[in-house]
């Protein structure tokens, strides 16, 4: 006889299976996975047609466009991270537990033998992943629309040195995980808020305004204070690792801020889930 411990590990990863595979059906994630990859087309067709990548105006970033197309996925990135990337975000996770709720899902939801603690775990796995997917479709379409639109070559970092193109890909892989990563708190808010509300647009809403609110109070220096500590405060810093040597350690503390919104925010939505009652 197989122990309950292996039953609810094979049940704990097939609803996550499920879950993953339900989230990517959806037409909603496709049409805004694709509006995440429309970011760098813009970027790149508007750049080739105005040359302003030649004008010395804007962004370092978009400037250096004309002269490497790896530097599309890099400005997409950067342009995404503050507005795009929290909007989808905030959709996928606000729409975890309130979009069950709100189409009467959530209650047989509950009756198999997985367990709220184990739904809940597996609402939030499926939203890190998307977490994930929303910067890597940033990077592939960038990619992309730079090597059909611009030159590429040897990349020029911020600390003005050059390394080759691959390595130059490496990076703005890492950009991306990190990015990824940048997003797990801001998830972990929106389970949160979910777990709240039977109305799933009022939850991701709420978890949209959270990240903007954020990103407005990090910009007031009578705050700061409590900027290392505000959700996004260090989105930005993936630029980081553009530089030579990269600076690894705005990628960790990136990576311990997010880790602290996870703990704090899933622990609240442990509490909320547990003891909510579910009537339809």
């Amino acid at each position: 006889m197989s122990s309950p411990e292996p039953r609810g590990h094979q049940l704990g990863l097939s609803l996550l299976g499920t879950e993953i595979s339900v989230l990517f059906r959806r037409k909603r994630t496709w049409a805004m996975l694709a509006a995440l990859a429309a970011v760098p087309v813009l970027i790149g067709v508007a750049i080739r047609i105005s040359s302003a990548g030649d004008s010395g105006r804007g962004p370092s970033f978009i400037s250096a466009i004309a002269g490497n197309g790896l530097f599309v996925g890099v400005a997409s990135l950067v342009l995404a991270i503050p507005l795009f990337l929290p909007l989808t975000i905030g959709v996928v996770a606000g729409d975890t537990i309130a979009g069950e709720a709100s189409q009467g899902t959530l209650r047989y939801l509950l009756v198999a033998p997985a367990g709220r603690p184990r739904l809940l775990l597996v609402k939030f796995l499926g939203a890190a992943v998307f977490c994930f997917a929303a910067p890597v479709t940033v990077v592939i379409a960038g990619t992309l629309t730079g090597l059909v639109l611009f030159p590429v070559g040897p990349v020029t970092l911020l600390s003005g040195d050059q390394v080759p193109f691959g390595d130059g890909m490496l990076r703005l892989l890492a950009m991306a995980a990190y990015a990824g990563i940048a997003m797990l708190g801001l998830t972990a808010v929106g389970l949160f808020v979910s777990t709240l509300t039977d109305v799933p647009v009022g939850a991701m809403a709420a978890t949209v305004v959270l990240a903007v609110t954020s990103q407005v109070l990090d910009q007031l220096p009578q705050l700061a204070a409590v900027h290392p500590f505000l959700l996004s405060d260090s989105w930005l810093g993936l630029v980081d690792l553009l530089r030579q040597p990269p600076i690894w350690t705005t990628f960790g503390t990136n990576a311990l801020l997010q880790l602290g919104y996870v703990v704090v925010f899933g622990a609240l939505a442990y509490g909320r889930f547990t003891t909510r009652d579910v009537l339809a």
